[in-house]
């Protein structure tokens, strides 16, 4: 009798399952949103002239409009996406892979991560990941980029920093991974939270071959004992 009644419940739960759908409605419009939020983006990603023209075509952007706001305009679209992300969120929860399937879960992870609302929103966050309705590495991505805006060392080495400043007629920069707790350990963290390469691959996939993935700490952000290079022009 209790396998039978065993047999019951998981046919239930498969048939409950099977029945669940993705919210088409709710699945356009973040679709929607995530265009505007990596659309607006790809216009500063040094895309060719004719890209750049197509692209802002594609998202609906005057030329002249864009000449004048330039960053601005991603400021104004970033707010936008955030209203829509958090009614979103008040009505359904997270919208992840159970509600609008793949890739569109990612759509308000993008929204939330290019705002100044992590710390609100991370634990729900974590708790989508927990629940594997978004990668955990996103999860970690997240946590990274609060802990490093809050000025505390990141735990998988996802972020990286730097500045840009002239000097003398003279341009440089600056560019690292944000400092690392127990960076000797990183890279088993990463491999256990799901990312695919080492901090030192990644970090030459952030800015190239050429670069050197060295280790600072908060000391070296804070008294600015970082390498800097002329950029030549």
């Amino acid at each position: 009798m209790r396998k039978i009644i065993a047999l019951l419940l998981a046919i239930s739960t498969f048939l409950m399952n099977a029945q669940q759908k993705v919210n088409e409605t709710l699945k356009k419009e973040l679709d929607e949103v995530m265009k505007m939020d990596q659309g607006y983006r790809m216009l500063f990603d040094g895309i060719t002239p004719e890209k750049k023209e197509q692209l802002l075509k594609d998202l609906n952007i005057d030329k002249e409009e864009f000449k004048k706001k330039s960053w601005q305009l991603v400021v104004e679209r970033d707010s936008l996406n955030m209203m829509k992300v958090e009614k979103i969120i008040s009505q359904y929860g997270y919208p992840g892979k159970t509600l609008v399937g793949e890739p569109t879960n990612k759509a308000a992870w993008y929204v939330i991560q290019h705002s100044a609302k992590i710390g609100k929103y991370l634990p729900l966050i974590k708790d989508a990941g927990k629940k594997k309705e978004i990668p955990f590495t996103w999860v970690a991505m997240m946590e990274d980029r609060y802990l490093m805006q809050t000025g505390l060392e990141q735990i998988y080495g996802t972020q990286g920093s730097g500045k840009f400043w002239e000097e003398n007629g003279k341009a440089y920069e600056t560019q690292y991974i944000w400092p690392i707790k127990d960076p000797v350990n990183v890279n088993k963290r990463r491999k256990e939270a799901g990312f695919p390469n080492t901090m030192e691959e990644y970090a030459k996939s952030l800015y190239g071959e050429a670069f050197i993935y060295r280790i600072y700490t908060l000391d070296d952000v804070k008294k600015e004992r970082i390498e800097a290079k002329e950029i030549q022009h």
